[in-house]
């Protein structure tokens, strides 16, 4: 082959490339774009006069919004020893979902302990008029127990619509309960089945067992399958239907005769829909005579053979004669636990209890366990707590402080692009488009997380753009080493970049280690400032090594190679 008609390699390689840095741009582009739509959501009607800027409304915390400072001391003294602390994280929790009712971004809540007194501090940024807040929170926590309200006469009225809903939902049901007996007869594991599809909450977790019980402890359809119709050993050929679904059901064993006589089973539930599905979901239960008042105590406690996490209930005399009877009038039905009006759990009775003692079971982890027991004690015990404190802090203020430090912010990134481009001329110029998108993104992030600014957060966003321009200038200085011993441009570029990445590397993740340091064992104001600064170092390592990087690339043209003074070099 001759010379004139071979390929020529180094055009196509260099088109290659050419095309994937145009394709990278076209990407940063878009991300750029997105975070933008982000912090400038919308675009007001073109009305003469209007104002098109301002448009980003960020989170401000209570030092620059202005709002109450609130400080409730909480009244122990009628609590048994060491159970101190946990019902005052109880009251916390209770405020959080008190507090959360008022629409407040990111309450600052906290408790301490001054001596031997416990303390809850509440902060509400945006909240002036806190008469109504402090009443809320103040009150002692409300705990109530609600049986499901299946009367007919206060049932929903639901549509033609509705109704056929439920047929065909019901048909559907009978055939997942089919298909699982199909799936038994092929030898699959009942237990394993009954994790995986069965509807009762409070038998899944155990593989579906009942355990032993006598009759009248069932509803009728169910009743008869395991002690008239199943022999030992058995399941059901066919879905037995309740009221509550379709039933696949193994008799294990039975003992002892007559009214003696006692059913060992388990089964898997199939819900039906009902029209008690259609009512609002307080409109379901009624109210009990049973309180918080009644409840002695709740904890963590774990199952002896399982070992998963469960809460423990123990009521006083008074409740456990009315718990025995709510268990008794409501077996395997749901007894719902309401907190301050909001359900925080809807067990299902499995059987009568009369000893005043009774385990909540479920899928849970063991923080979610620890959290509702917290919850029901901060229901269950006397814990008043009484407003020993409160500071207002004025909007203008917060007005005050957010100008002069978005003057500072202004005069600091005015210096830096300044020096920037009159140093670095060209590529200085690339840094600082690569900072404006770095804004933008570090911006859209704290929207979007969203992130609650305070002046220490803008204090650390500051320090990350330092440290996002302190990257670049590393960058720079190693490719105009490079372009010293007369490296070609692009060449000077990558070895510029190879070479400074493992000193930004390195420091960037010191500054990372010391902000996950100071989020995790700092005051609110120290975590503000450490969630600011590592959003933006690690925002900036991308833009330093991503579009500044391809920024350069792209300016990388041999004519502009020949211009030492563009890139801040003298040869």
């Amino acid at each position: 082959m001759s010379k004139k008609n071979r390929p020529n390699n180094n055009v196509q390689t260099q088109m290659t490339v050419s095309q994937k840095l145009w394709l990278k741009l076209g990407l940063i582009l878009v991300l750029v774009v997105f975070f933008g739509g982000i912090i400038y959501p919308k675009i007001p009607a073109a009305i003469p006069g209007s104002n098109w800027f301002n448009k980003f409304s960020p989170k401000l915390g209570l030092d620059l919004q202005g709002g109450a400072h609130l400080v409730f001391e909480a009244d122990i003294s009628s609590l048994p020893a060491g159970e101190e602390t946990s019902a005052v994280e109880g009251v916390k929790d209770v405020i959080e979902r008190r507090v959360n009712t008022f629409g407040v971004a990111e309450p600052l809540i906290q408790t301490n302990k001054v001596g031997d007194k416990y303390r809850v501090i509440v902060e509400l940024a945006g909240v002036f008029d806190v008469n109504e807040a402090i009443k809320q929170i103040g009150e002692t926590p409300l705990l109530e127990f609600k049986t499901q309200n299946l009367s007919i006469g206060e049932l929903p009225k639901i549509t033609e619509e509705q109704k056929k809903e439920i047929e065909e939902y019901n048909i559907t049901a009978k055939v997942r309960a089919q298909e699982i007996i199909a799936k038994l007869n092929q030898g699959e594991n009942f237990i394993e089945l009954a994790r995986e599809f069965s509807d009762d909450p409070g038998s899944k977790d155990v593989g579906g067992d009942l355990g032993f019980v006598s009759k009248d402890q069932f509803v009728p359809e169910f009743e008869k399958a395991i002690f008239e119709d199943l022999a030992v050993n058995e399941i059901t050929a066919s879905p037995v239907e309740s009221e509550f679904g379709f039933h696949i059901i193994e008799k294990i064993e039975e003992r002892g005769l007559g009214n003696d006589q006692e059913v060992h089973s388990r089964h898997i539930l199939i819900a039906k829909r009902n029209q008690a599905d259609y009512a609002d979901f307080q409109d379901q239960w009624s109210n009990t005579a049973l309180s918080g008042k009644h409840l002695e105590r709740a904890q963590l406690v774990f199952n002896q053979n399982t070992g998963s996490p469960e809460v423990s209930l123990k009521f006083n005399d008074e409740g456990k004669d009315l718990f025995a009877k709510i268990t008794k009038e409501n077996l395997h039905k749901p007894v719902a636990i309401f907190l301050d009006g909001e359900p925080i759990s809807v067990p299902t009775v499995q059987s009568e209890i009369t000893d005043g003692e009774a385990v909540i079971t479920g899928d849970f982890t063991i923080s979610e366990a620890k959290l509702l027991a917290q919850r029901l004690n901060a229901g269950a015990l006397p814990v008043p707590i009484t407003l020993v404190q409160q500071q207002n802090v004025g909007a203008t203020l917060g007005v005050e402080s957010v100008e002069k430090s978005l003057m500072a912010g202004l005069i600091g990134i005015l210096a830096v692009v300044l020096f920037m481009i009159v140093y670095y001329r060209l590529i200085g110029l690339m840094a600082v488009i690569a900072l404006v998108s770095y804004g933008v993104i570090v911006f859209g992030l704290f929207e979007l997380i969203p992130v609650t600014l305070t002046l220490a957060g803008l204090a650390g966003f500051v320090l990350s753009l330092g440290i996002a321009v302190d990257a670049n200038i590393l960058i720079f200085e190693r490719v105009k080493e490079e372009l010293k011993e007369d490296q070609p441009l692009d060449k000077s570029i990558e070895i510029g970049f190879r070479r400074a990445w493992s000193a930004i590397r390195d420091s960037n993740i010191s500054s990372l280690i010391t902000t996950v340091i100071l989020f995790w064992f700092g005051s609110s104001v120290i975590k503000g400032f450490a969630l600011t600064l590592g959003i933006g170092i690690l925002v900036s390592m991308f833009t330093a090594i991503t579009v500044t990087k391809t920024l350069l690339l792209l300016i990388a043209k041999p004519k502009l190679a020949k211009i030492a003074w563009l890139f801040g070099c003298h040869k």
